[in-house]
């Protein structure tokens, strides 16, 4: 199959064609290389792909309409996997148009290119953060989520609406997943535990907000690429079962789904910081801060419906992965 993957130069999008290429597939790659975080490491990912058979690359902005148009009728990719995003919860507070524009103009470029091309299977990329204010803990598909506490999450939100909008009218086969705090090696330098490893190894205090009493369902890598390539080897199909009388988010009459990918194991933050420590072999200092507007204290994902669906469960604990990212960060960066 021909499948192009958007924001390959990213975390996760990089990780993803890297696991097509290996089953042979032909992989078309866009990334517009944005300055939101060190450029340089995006075209590190990048030249580890560059070199792969197979491997196309387009740099290309997904907010761009004529070039999504002409690279959809260049490509005629078979499915389509979506992670291209303005990514990071609070820079959107100071740059709501950016996030529009690339999340919501973004994905519907994908989604009209998609409808044309007839594609037979779109995954995109959601996020925990559209639970928004719910409080009920483990997170279901099956919630509500009606109360986004950032444009990031909102604009996510607006992703699976369209999404099913889409589906319904159009037919198109959509399945939207739902990640769960993704760290692991090449990973994002905004992110925690890149902030955290970096501050502890220059000896710098690292930001702990709500004081320390939050819990997170970290998810490795790993364990997210295997989410998406087995969700997208089978396209979302109409759930018989589905009534109006009692709408089910996670599922619909129109070939559509909702899935959470995580860790299903929360972790307190002190308790993954101690584990960074002991990886790195030096002691943290804290700056104890306040919650942050739009933070919740905890994440936890019920990934059921994942495991019951495709068999897929996450097999990488903190305890595992944490030592395996903070061995990457030392030999990237030659600490």
């Amino acid at each position: 199959m021909t499948i192009l993957v958007t924001g390959t130069a990213g975390f996760i999008g990089s990780r993803v064609a890297h696991r097509l290429l290996d089953r042979g597939e032909r992989v078309v790659g866009i990334d517009n290389l944005n300055d939101y975080y060190d450029v340089s490491l995006k075209q590190a990912r990048l030249e580890r792909l560059a070199g792969r058979s197979g491997y196309s690359h387009v740099h290309l902005d997904v907010a761009d309409r004529a070039g999504m148009e002409g690279l959809f009728e260049s490509a005629r990719p078979d499915r389509v996997i979506h992670l291209a995003a303005q990514a990071g919860v609070r820079y959107a507070a100071e740059n709501p148009h950016v996030y529009v524009s690339s999340n919501v103009t973004g994905f519907l470029h994908v989604l009209e290119g998609a409808r044309r091309l007839g594609v037979r299977h779109l995954v995109f990329a959601s996020t925990s953060s559209v639970y928004g204010a719910n409080t009920k803990l483990p997170f279901d598909e099956h919630q509500p989520t009606e109360h986004p506490l950032t444009l990031y999450s909102a604009t996510k939100k607006a992703n699976e609406s369209m999404a099913h909008a889409y589906a319904n009218l159009h037919g198109l086969p959509c399945t939207g997943l739902r990640f769960f705090t993704v760290y692991g090696p090449w990973g994002r330098p905004d992110m925690a535990f890149f902030k955290f490893t970096r501050a502890i190894l220059e000896g710098r205090p690292i930001p702990v907000f709500n004081h320390g009493h939050h819990s997170r369902d970290f998810t490795f890598i790993d364990d997210i690429v295997d989410g998406v390539i087995a969700v997208l080897d089978r396209p979302a199909s109409p759930d018989p079962s589905w009534t109006g009388l009692a709408p089910d988010p996670a599922t619909s009459r129109a070939p559509y789904r909702l899935y959470n990918i995580g860790g299903s194991r929360p972790v307190p933050l002190l308790h993954a910081i101690g584990l960074l420590e002991q990886a790195i072999g030096r002691k943290a200092e804290f700056e104890m801060l306040p919650l942050q507007p739009g933070d919740v204290p905890d994440t936890a994902a019920d990934a059921s419906d994942l495991a019951r669906d495709f068999e897929c469960q996450p097999k990488v604990p903190v305890e595992e992965g944490i030592p395996r990212f903070v061995a990457w960060y030392r030999e990237y960066y030659g600490v």
